[in-house]
């Protein structure tokens, strides 16, 4: 009797766990589909297909700072000089892919101790969720995380990945800018931004320039330089650090102390938690590469003299034809 009630508890027992076996893998496959879901539905500029949603991150200042009372019907966007419906609008300090690229040539070196500490500071204002990461430049490239660890939002890590700065060398600004970006491109997350403190022009980078430019377009990713320029330096290149910002929606600044890089630093971290979020689906679907003006304009019911910066347009990648 005992092993016959054994043998039907086994039995029981068995049962049970087949069955919560296959609920965990339908859970699991649900929750699979629903990833996959998410990842396809998440706001871009450019897709194999065409572009499904163009997302825009605007700032916009006032005489007394951040203005934040704003509403979508305060927005109008055109692209192409067309009028554009609004679909997403929020005001919500979200978390960002950031890439901190450090200037690490040799005429850093009475600069490094300032600019490392500007950049902590950066970190210390910026999103508890951002996922950050360091890219040290000269005439190569290195990371300043562990190689297991792509991004991280941990503070100390981080100020270590930025004491690792090593001088040396000659600037290699466009690559690091073309491998930031790239590095960019492995974060889930929506919003991504580019930092970059250099102080002179690139000197040995194979890719061109028009190439890094068109890059920062498709990532859609806000591009924000700080240069600490010499008056008297020769290589010293501001208009490619001020275009990469007016396009890509950034900011690009020029100390003339080294002072104050820091306070710069801070408001580039307030500046990305203090956008506007706003999207549209445009309507053109384009055969070959293509690139759309964007422009932005906000009309204010308080009537004050307000400012908006966001990226100026985007490319697009062509649609192959359909079979």
């Amino acid at each position: 009797m005992t092993t016959v009630r054994h043998h039907a508890f086994v039995f029981a027992l068995a049962s049970w766990l087949v069955a919560v076996a296959g609920a965990l893998a339908v859970v699991q496959a649900t929750a699979s589909t629903q990833n996959q879901q998410n990842r396809q539905d998440l706001p871009r500029f450019t897709s194999s297909e065409s572009v499904r949603r163009v997302v825009l991150y605007a700032t916009v200042r006032g005489e007394d700072g951040f203005v934040a009372d704003l509403t979508a019907d305060d927005f109008t966007i055109l692209e192409d000089g067309k009028q554009q419906k609004i679909l997403e609008f929020q005001r919500e300090d979200v978390p960002v892919a950031i890439g901190l690229l450090v200037d690490n040539s040799r005429s850093m070196l009475t600069r490094r101790d300032e600019v490392v500490e500007a950049a902590k500071t950066f970190v210390r204002a910026t999103n508890p969720q951002d996922e950050i990461f360091v890219l040290h430049f000269n005439e190569r490239l290195s990371y300043g995380l562990p190689r297991d660890v792509p991004f991280t939002a941990d503070r100390a890590l981080l100020g270590e990945a930025l004491d690792r700065m090593q001088l040396d060398g000659q600037t290699a600004l466009y690559a690091a800018i073309a491998e930031g970006l790239s590095h960019l491109g492995k974060s889930n997350l929506t919003k991504k931004a580019l930092i970059v403190i250099s102080d002179g022009g690139d000197n040995v980078s194979q890719i061109r320039l028009d190439d890094v430019v068109k890059r920062a377009d498709l990532s859609g990713a806000s591009f924000y330089g700080i240069g600490i320029y010499d008056p008297d330096d020769g290589e010293a290149d501001p208009k490619t650090l001020r275009n990469l910002a007016n396009r890509t929606g950034g900011e690009s600044f020029f100390p003339e102390r080294l002072a104050d890089v820091r306070s710069l630093c801070e408001r580039i971290a307030l500046t990305m938690r203090n956008q506007y979020t706003v999207s549209y689906s445009p309507s053109s679907v384009d055969t070959k590469p293509t690139y759309h003006r964007i422009e932005v304009k906000v009309k204010d019911p308080k009537k004050r003299k307000l400012t908006v910066r966001t990226r100026t347009g985007y490319y697009t990648t062509p649609v192959a034809p359909q079979e």
